[in-house]
């Protein structure tokens, strides 16, 4: 058993909310990883990813460092 899964047995039952918000908190480094590996992979600054995606840059970095954890709408099509 990991360091971390014995927190989480030990604490994610005495503290409501614990489990939800370190997985929470996991979800947030897992896509500022990606994002951060792709961008850099396609050459991209941040500035320029957030032209292509019409927001500003400082959404971009507060999704890197992992401050803002994105919403997406997935749209269906016949």
């Amino acid at each position: 058993m990991s360091y971390t899964d014995e927190l989480l047995a030990k604490y994610g039952t005495q503290y409501s909310g614990f489990e939800h918000s370190y997985k929470e908190e996991c979800e947030k480094l897992d896509i500022a990883v990606a994002l951060t590996v792709l961008r850099k992979e396609e050459g991209l600054s941040q500035k320029q990813l957030a032209e292509l995606a019409h927001k500003p840059q400082s959404t971009i970095a507060r999704i890197e460092n992992g401050t803002l954890n994105p919403s997406y709408r997935v749209s269906v099509t016949d």
